[in-house]
């Protein structure tokens, strides 16, 4: 309903990955570069890693997006939590190989087949494998065999392992060096700073229609950076719920008051007065990791914020 109230096409806050919405700071230009790099180069392995929240999938889907425009081929394993025939039939699956087969060695055959057959028509393969934090660490060994599919000179199958920065602790193991090893790019995603923070929301909203008068006034950007640490995860929430308190209030513009009271029902408050902010406050470490704990709670808290959107009367009187 707020989106008429404030001139939108669409919700600019939606917490989905969308690649529409995504904004290139220098470190995502940056990661961005470095993905297209690693697979038009054929370096075989590549890893991206980012703490929760800071855009590691919209930045994957915008990749994937770029991919299939130039039409190659590409497999997506969305859930980790596979053992190693599992990981197979998916990859098998997703890039289009016929396989009515069990074993494993011939499922590796047919693979090793296709991708020679891509190689020497002068195409690729990729695959990307969110949520790499969580894998195993047997199939973290398959997949380091799959990087040996390859011919003298180049690799014949893209890797992209994506991940919170507990990959990265995981990749030190001393029984996955060997896969360490085999790592021949790192990209990383990282939170906004007040100006890419100020940016990324009025990105969001022009995207979405807005004709560029002031929905979020300066003062709310800056408590909006404060409370959210510059995780753009926590930005779209606390965003999309002020529009709705705005809304509910028929206020045209987001005040810092407005940011306080959402910030408090997600328990993100720290205390200071926005009143008195007039530099980027930028969160110590133990702040951080505690926004972090606070996003396992910002699902039920969006559904009861949402719910009580739904019980407004039509057109929005109170």
């Amino acid at each position: 309903m707020y989106k008429e109230f404030f001139g939108l096409r669409a919700n600019p806050f939606n917490v989905n990955p969308d690649p529409r919405y995504l904004y290139l700071t220098r470190h995502t230009e940056e990661a961005l570069a470095c993905l297209t790099y690693g697979i038009q180069s054929r370096k075989g392995f590549v890893l991206l890693t980012g703490e929760v929240g800071t855009g590691k999938t919209t930045l994957i889907n915008k990749l994937m997006e770029w991919l299939r425009l130039q039409q190659v081929a590409t497999a997506f394993i969305f859930n980790s939590r596979m053992d190693v025939p599992q990981l197979l039939d998916f990859m098998m699956a997703d890039f289009g190989i016929p396989c009515d087969t069990k074993s494993k060695s011939q499922i590796l055959q047919r693979l090793y087949n296709w991708l020679l057959d891509r190689y020497r028509a002068g195409e690729t393969a990729v695959l990307v494998i969110d949520e790499a934090q969580n894998l195993s660490d047997e199939v973290l060994e398959e997949i380091r065999m799959l990087t040996n599919l390859e011919t003298f000179t180049e690799k014949l199958l893209q890797i992209i392992l994506v991940g919170q920065p507990e990959l990265e602790q995981r990749l030190k193991q001393p029984q996955l060096r060997q896969l360490r090893q085999r790592l021949t790019l790192r990209a990383k995603t990282h939170a906004f700073n007040l100006e890419e923070t100020n940016a990324y929301i009025h990105q969001r909203l022009r995207i979405a229609g807005s004709n560029g008068e002031t929905i979020f006034e300066p003062e709310a950007v800056v408590a909006l950076f404060r409370y959210s640490g510059g995780i753009p995860r926590v930005i779209n929430l606390l965003c999309e719920h002020c529009l709705v308190s705005s809304f509910v209030d028929q206020k045209k513009t987001v005040a810092a008051d407005a940011v306080d009271t959402v910030a408090r029902d997600f328990d993100l408050s720290d205390g200071t007065s926005p009143a008195v902010v007039t530099t980027p406050v930028v969160p110590h470490a133990q702040d951080k990791f505690d926004l972090v704990d606070a996003l396992r709670t910002l699902a039920t808290l969006a559904d009861r914020l949402r719910q009580s959107e739904q019980d407004l009367p039509k057109g929005g009187k109170l």
